[in-house]
């Protein structure tokens, strides 16, 4: 049936139904029918314009974005800049416009910080549309054409040649010897072979060996696949709709923040209209009384939080930057310490990303092969000792690393201070393998030159070289490597390890074969063949009579440093949990290797979630530790799974399958290096170098800010809290004033920050991932910190309230007295700093002789506090503006000595709530 013989209103009455084909189960003369397209001369150029018209373009729909404008005015949604504007709005109406411009300042500060570190967060489904943007090569009316991917529908014929991005999702018409590499869709960390035979419905997307999807890439060979899938419908385009309704989580931080400042908000405003009624109803004039309610909201107000967060925050950035791991939303940060379960990748991540030899069979023995990657330093090993080649026990293996290099179309390069690949990962890996036992592709394609090739075809599964061996005897050899069962069949010999030839024993070969499986080695298989000279080589040279040489085992192998990172984060109390597309065996392997999983009771695959309920599907999420061969929808169920637990997830990935799971999880982690796009724009958090161990190192900066930014709240509140009980109780008691609104201003906007500042600059401890995970639950303010923040309140209320009424009642001058209070409370304050700052401890151990940094921060802290004290109390100009009093160097040490019992109250709540 060709494309011309059918009507246009006929298909488009199928096209809603087409949606919903499962194309890998369709023979392909049942797909060309289905699509009503030709399998020679594809559609018409009249009919595809028609289509083209009828379901649009081949391009992503992108989601329209907010206007700049919105998003930034959307950044002031926030209820702690609603009291830092209230404050703004209280200074105001107080006429004091310098600090009612500090206010706003630092509002404004807050929220172009936000804008800034958020607003990429909308390029994820551009990105995509970039992922699928290419040129394609296809056939219409019968002739070759070459047309932009946005151009193709339904139905097009399209030729695929090694190097093509795959333009739409096509149901494979014919392939010769065709790899896609599909690890940004499914994460298979190999290239995968394609054949044309339908399949059964219930084959994962990973498994659809008939399929190839938009976006992936031809690694070698050819095809032809017709369209059954453009724009929204290919899987691509699934994947950028789940993205879309993948939720942008809060973090713990912000969400206890919100809570916490909601909460404050209701308490002063409570306060404030129980302080002018009480005042009103004690006689007071109204405007005193609205006064003092203006400095009690003043006082309640921590002006210096969202500064503090945000400062706290973007030094942990800086200091993530350093582990290699960029922060793209600053509330990651925090995040990034609250983490209780960690969903990694598996291929780059935890692994080299380069395939590694392991073990070799050959000539009945087992050999090691030491060193990982591409660069040619390692060994092989026989019972954990060198192989010497000298000696003639070992001619098998010889014969098989020698195979391995010249049956081969890859080749290593050195270049940019590393060895490269050019070719497939599985041929970098044998060439690697002879490389270390000294052989060099150079030499030995100089010794024995190629004449003639069969390349790899997944229909007969084996690679096949011929090589001149002897001009002079008039003989040549023929090297094979394949899959063990292509190779086996034809080999009837073996080569033993002294070079003998003996009769081969399938069985026994198989036998070894299952152990490296086991292991999750992908085992390759290799003969020789000698014959008599001739130019060229056909299948039936190499269909019987092969000797078989050996096994090779090939990895792509754990990281080193993710091991140890692996171990850390478990001894921390945090979960990690391998989510792969490759296969289950293989990722099982590496996850043995990590510590990762011990049973096969931990191991899922994909196509068993997909058989799971609800119920079941989040108790897999809960006990397995090993997910493989999962589609995007079912990374996406996984991490919404433990969230649902109550889990704290951070999800890392590098491939389009990965976007939707990493926008979900409460910290996306995208690899730098290997990531795609889509993913990158995705994530929270960038790895430079792609490697589990900075998120290991990002997870203890974390926490260390976490600890930093409960310690400034510990520091803060107290401080608001004593001059708030201050201003109450004096109204309650129709007292003067201890404190006038202004210089609380002065206190919280500029004394208090700056000894608040210098505690997110303090160095993590070296205890902080010997602890578990906090609970994601637990309250802003728990029961330890709220008990240090009443503590510390009462203590400052009693410095300023007694302070204030002692030198009033003995001086009976209320501008000294409240300069006295204001110092007495600073000193209280630099005391409480150096009780809970590593300062002093830091000081101590490096007095010690221990190398280790002292945090100064906290110094340079003081140094500047008593600067200001002395401007704000001495300078005849400060005096003017804050109504206060040069002290005597007497009263001065007087304030000093009443703020210096916090010290002893601090020591002993840090047995109850420790801050360090």
């Amino acid at each position: 049936m060709t494309a011309d013989t059918i009507a246009t209103n006929t298909f488009a009455e199928t096209t809603k139904d087409l949606l919903n084909y499962e194309w890998h189960t369709l023979g392909e003369q049942k797909v060309v029918q289905t699509l009503a397209s030709h399998p020679e001369a594809g559609l018409t150029h009249e009919e595809a314009t028609k289509r083209h018209q009828q379901m649009g373009a081949n391009q992503l729909t992108g989601k329209s974005g907010k206007s700049p404008w919105l998003r930034f005015l959307e950044q002031f949604n926030q209820p702690l800049l609603y009291i830092l504007l209230t404050a703004g709005v209280v200074t105001l109406l107080l006429r004091d416009w310098i600090d009612a411009g500090v206010i706003f300042a630092v509002t404004l500060i807050n929220v172009i910080i936000s804008y800034i570190q958020e607003s990429k967060a909308e390029g994820a489904i551009a990105a995509l549309s970039k992922a699928v943007t290419t040129e394609a090569t296809l056939i219409r009316d019968g002739q070759k054409t070459r047309l932009a991917s946005a151009e193709l529908v339904l139905g097009d014929l399209v030729l695929l040649a090694s190097g093509d991005k795959v333009p739409a999702d096509l149901r494979l018409l014919s392939v010769r010897g065709l790899q896609v590499d599909e690890s940004a869709l499914t994460g298979e960390s190999v290239p995968v072979e394609k054949a044309t035979a339908s399949l059964p419905i219930e084959t994962p997307l990973a498994e659809r060996s008939n399929m190839v999807y938009a976006g992936s890439f031809v690694s070698f060979g050819q095809a032809e696949g017709i369209v059954v899938a453009i724009a929204d419908a290919t899987e691509t385009g699934r994947i950028s709709q789940l993205i879309e309704s993948s939720t942008n989580l809060k973090t713990p931080l912000t969400r206890n923040i919100d809570k916490f400042s909601k909460s404050l908000l209701y308490v002063i405003l409570g306060l404030a209209a129980l302080t002018f009624a009480v005042g009103l109803g004690q006689g007071e004039s109204w405007i005193d009384v609205f006064k003092a309610s203006v400095a009690l909201v003043v006082s309640a107000i921590p002006e210096g939080l969202p500064a503090i967060v945000t400062v706290t925050l973007a030094i942990g950035v800086s200091r993530m930057a350093r582990c290699k791991a960029i922060i793209r939303k600053l509330p990651a940060v925090e995040t990034l310490g609250s983490t209780t379960v960690i969903c990694s990748d598996k291929t780059g991540t935890l692994t080299e990303n380069q395939m590694t030899v392991q073990k070799i069979y050959a000539g009945g023995q087992h050999y090691t092969v030491s060193g990982i990657g591409y660069a040619p330093d390692g060994e092989t090993l026989i019972d954990q000792q060198p192989v010497d080649f000298n000696t003639d026990g070992h001619i098998a293996l010889w014969e098989s690393l020698e195979a391995g290099l010249l049956c081969n179309d890859s080749h290593i390069e050195w270049g940019d201070g590393q060895w490269n690949l050019v070719g497939t990962p599985t041929e970098g890996a044998l060439i690697t393998a002879a490389n270390k036992a000294g052989l060099t592709q150079a030499n030995l394609e100089q010794e024995l030159p190629r004449i003639d090739t069969i390349p790899f075809e997944s229909q007969f599964q084996y690679m096949a070289t011929l090589h001149e061996l002897d001009a002079k005897r008039s003989l040549n050899v023929i090297y094979l490597k394949g899959s063990v069962e292509a190779i086996l069949q034809r080999c009837d010999r073996i080569l033993n390890a002294q070079g003998q030839l003996a009769r081969l024993n399938p069985a026994a070969v198989e036998q070894e074969v299952a152990g490296m499986a086991n292991q999750g080695l992908r085992v390759l298989a290799f003969a020789s063949k000698e014959v008599a000279t001739k130019r060229s080589l056909d299948r039936n040279d190499i269909d019987r009579g092969l000797v078989f040489l050996g096994l090779q085992g090939i990895i792509d192998p754990p990281r080193e440093e993710a091991i140890a990172a692996v171990k850390a984060c478990q001894s921390a109390g945090i979960q990690v949990k391998m989510i792969t597309g490759d296969h289950a065996l293989t990722a099982a392997a590496i996850a043995r290797q990590m510590g990762i999983c011990s049973t096969e009771e931990q191991v899922f695959t994909g196509q068993q979630l997909a058989q799971m309920d609800e119920k079941e599907f989040a108790q897999a999420a809960e006990q397995g530790m090993v997910f493989a061969r999962v589609a995007p929808e079912q990374k996406l169920r996984l991490v919404k799974a433990l969230q649902l637990k109550g889990e704290i997830v951070a999800m890392t990935g590098d491939g389009v399958n990965d976007a939707p799971a990493l926008k979900q999880a409460d910290i996306g982690v995208a690899m730098g290096i290997a990531g795609a796009e889509v993913a990158k724009e995705s994530a929270d958090m960038l790895l430079t170098d792609d490697n589990f161990a900075s998120i290991e190192a990002a997870v203890e900066e974390g926490r260390g800010v976490y600890r930093n930014l409960r310690k400034a709240i510990a520091f803060l509140l107290p401080i608001n809290v004593g001059e708030s009980m201050t201003i109450l109780i004096a109204i309650l008691l129709a007292t003067v004033l201890p404190i006038l609104p202004i210089q609380i201003l002065w206190l919280n906007m500029v004394s208090s920050i700056a000894l608040i500042a210098p505690l997110a600059f303090e160095p993590k401890s070296g205890q902080v991932m010997q602890q578990p995970p906090r609970n994601p639950r637990e309250r802003l303010l728990s029961g330890g910190l709220l008990q240090r923040i009443i503590a510390i309140s009462v203590f400052n209320w009693l410095v300023i309230f007694g302070m204030f009424q002692w030198i009033l009642q003995t001086t009976g001058n209320e501008p000294l007295a409240r300069t006295m209070a204001i110092n007495g409370l600073v000193a209280a304050e630099v005391f409480y700093l150096l009780s809970i700052s590593q300062f002093l401890p830091s000081l101590v151990v490096r007095i010690q002789g221990k190398r280790t940094p002292v945090a100064y921060a906290p110094a340079i802290g003081i140094v500047v506090v008593v600067i200001l004290q002395c401007l704000f109390s001495q300078w005849s100009m400060m005096n003017q503006v804050f109504d206060t009093t040069p002290l005597t160097f007497t009263q001065a040490l007087i304030c000093m000595g009443v703020g210096l019992p916090v010290v002893f109250i601090a020591l002993i709540l840090q047995r109850f709530d420790p801050l360090n």
